[in-house]
């Protein structure tokens, strides 16, 4: 399915951040000016100076960027350039007999390391328990304007755009006839655009959120609610379920929409702010019967605010939200459903998203019977407890072992 020689011409590619810029961003954590943030305490108004402070102070004496760069180097890595935007990403070659190609495209705000504990159960099933038929080769891209795939010399990406990219990347870059797309959250979007124009070149998806194409498309497109209401004969459940919904998810689209270059020009100035507008979304949208920080550890988030801020693609990154407005998604044909590969999902019930919905049962019906069902071609559909919005990182043996029963029936 590839061009072997294709791959073997890209030149390997290294993380290896400037000792200045590391030496400026130490220089401005040991300056910061904390916020007094009055009754604050359960974080009732966002991120506690309470909670903030401690890991800004590890953040600028403690955490050893060089291991964590170290350790992201062990991956196998490239970085070209296609259509004027810079990719960044992994390739790690499956050990079974023959691996399917396969581009996992995270999200908003997910490094592309929020999916490598994927890589070694996709490639190598048979070291992780799993059936050596069901192997991968894995490409995981940042996507441009995000992470290592900067720094962009266009203003205009959005997920459709980027799908172009993407398509790029697998059939002319890698040389694969056919390939496999996984995505979550904004990948999801990006999943499904190419879904729709290149399904011809798709073997299969897997999805972590149901976002078909023309997200962003209404009137209403900072609000992710567009205009609703809840309900005056809502549950007490489903009323908690929107009422939470809306904190979790609102506010972050509703600036980047209608905002995105005055909340970037401070937070690409200041290592703390834009840590705390990250760490709002990592611990807002992560599954809240877990354990934030055994979760989510202060190594692991601070490599994550690192890679943004040594990059400067805060800014890019957030942009990628108004530009699905701007440049709206325009249909390559009108077939149905408008997704048309064979299509899988891994839900997770951590997740604020769907309101009031408490078990796995209610989980895949409310996707059965709900508005983006038909804009797919459904093949396997499964929901577990484990996990929120962040499905690749929070829970990899459920996406893993999903995305095979998906795949097992089309390879």
């Amino acid at each position: 399915m590839s061009d072997d020689s294709k791959t073997s011409a890209l030149e390997p590619y290294k993380i290896n951040v400037s000792q200045d810029v590391l030496d400026d961003l130490k220089d401005r954590l040991k300056r910061t000016r904390f916020f007094d943030d009055l009754d604050n305490e359960e974080e009732y108004y966002g991120i506690s100076t309470a909670y903030l402070k401690p890991l800004v102070e590890y953040w600028a004496d403690g955490f050893d960027w060089r291991a964590q760069e170290q350790r992201l180097n062990s991956f196998d890595q490239y970085k070209v350039e296609i259509d004027g935007a810079p990719v960044h990403f992994v390739h790690e070659r499956g050990a079974g007999p023959n691996p399917i190609p396969l581009i996992v495209l995270p999200g908003w705000p997910w490094p592309g390391e929020f999916s490598y504990s994927l890589i070694g159960p996709l490639t190598d099933p048979a070291a992780h328990g799993g059936d050596p038929a069901d192997s991968f080769d894995v490409i995981i891209p940042d996507l441009p304007g995000f992470a290592w795939s900067t720094p962009v010399g266009r203003g205009d990406l959005n997920y459709w755009k980027i799908a172009d990219i993407m398509h790029s990347l697998m059939t002319e870059v890698l040389g694969h006839e056919k390939y496999a797309v996984a995505g979550s959250d904004y990948g999801a979007l990006v999943t499904s655009a190419l879904g729709h124009k290149y399904g011809d070149s798709i073997i299969g998806l897997h999805y972590g959120h149901d976002l078909p194409p023309g997200q962003f498309a209404n009137e209403r497109f900072w609000d992710l609610t567009d205009g609703a209401r809840i309900p005056e004969d809502a549950s007490p459940e489903l009323r908690a379920g929107l009422a939470n919904f809306v904190r979790t998810y609102a506010s972050h689209v509703a600036v980047h929409m209608l905002d995105a270059s005055t909340l970037s020009h401070g937070l690409n100035d200041s290592p703390v702010g834009m840590l705390a507008w990250l760490l709002q979304r990592w611990k807002k949208w992560s599954d809240k019967r877990g354990d934030f920080d055994a979760n989510f550890p202060r190594d692991f988030i601070l490599t994550q605010a690192t890679t943004f801020w040594v990059t400067q693609s805060i800014g890019s990154s957030i942009r990628m939200y108004r530009n699905a407005a701007r440049y709206p998604w325009v249909p390559s044909h009108d077939r149905q459903p408008v997704v048309e590969p064979p299509a899988g999902f891994t839900f997770l019930l951590g997740d604020a998203y769907p309101p009031g919905v408490t078990t796995v049962e209610d989980r895949i019906a409310h996707f059965e019977n709900g508005p983006t069902r038909g804009s797919f071609n459904v093949v396997n559909v499964n929901a577990h407890m484990k996990g929120g919005h962040f499905v690749h990182y929070e829970n990899p043996e459920a996406f893993t072992s999903d995305l095979r029963t998906t795949f097992r029936k089309l390879r």
